[in-house]
């Protein structure tokens, strides 16, 4: 698997090397490797002192949150403090989406108030973003693209590292081509493994030819 771009790192060493302002994209094909991924994500952000934001929906926060406390992290003391934000995507959804797209000022609004609360914890920030695979699942491929660019816009103003995902089952139909415009709101494209060794492959996806 590693060609066409590809390398293998240490997951520890992929998202600790991981730059303010990197927006990074997995298509998965399992619950298991998305939360596998996800998990190493959230756990090097709260080792590394850092406020974690979750927006994702309640079925992933709940294996997420199993998942950290397997690993010995107090997930509810962490929540107390902001210093892990746990938001449900639909209800985050809910607050900026006007007739099917994203109303950026409400966007904004609301994405800005989740970033001052994780920041009374701590100024630096990670975050995962499940709302563009909620809205692509929908069929709303124009809203997702959009959603995906209000992001990159509004990280241009705040420095913090941006982890989204999609399941690969989304891409039904000429899914090239429908990743190649997921992947231009992109810098890095990762995927996870189930060999237990903590490694993740990866690679730089505006510069490459993605396939599935």
């Amino acid at each position: 698997m590693i060609n066409n771009g590809w390398q293998k790192s240490k997951a520890k060493v992929f998202w600790g090397e991981i730059a303010p302002c990197e927006h990074v994209l997995q298509i998965y094909e399992d619950d298991d490797s998305f939360l596998d991924v996800l998990t190493n994500f959230v756990g090097d952000g709260i080792n590394s002192a850092e406020s974690v934001i979750v927006i994702a929906s309640q079925a992933h926060i709940d294996g997420l949150e199993s998942r950290l406390r397997a690993h010995g992290i107090n997930v509810s003391v962490l929540a107390e403090s902001n210093a892990y934000l746990p938001v449900n995507a639909e209800e985050a959804l809910s607050k900026f989406m006007v007739n099917g797209w994203p109303d950026e000022a409400l966007f904004t609004e609301a994405i800005t108030e989740i970033i001052n609360k994780a920041k009374k914890a701590n100024p630096r920030i990670r975050a995962f973003g499940e709302m563009v695979a909620i809205l692509w699942a929908q069929g709303n491929s124009g809203a997702t693209v959009n959603l995906e660019h209000l992001w990159n816009k509004f990280c241009e103003n705040e420095s913090f590292s941006l982890f989204c995902a999609y399941p690969k089952a989304g891409f039904t139909q000429d899914a090239n081509d429908s990743l190649l415009h997921i992947c231009q709101s992109h810098s890095k494209m990762v995927t996870g493994t189930h060999s237990g060794a903590g490694d993740i492959f990866y690679k730089n996806i505006q510069s490459s030819t993605v396939n599935l």
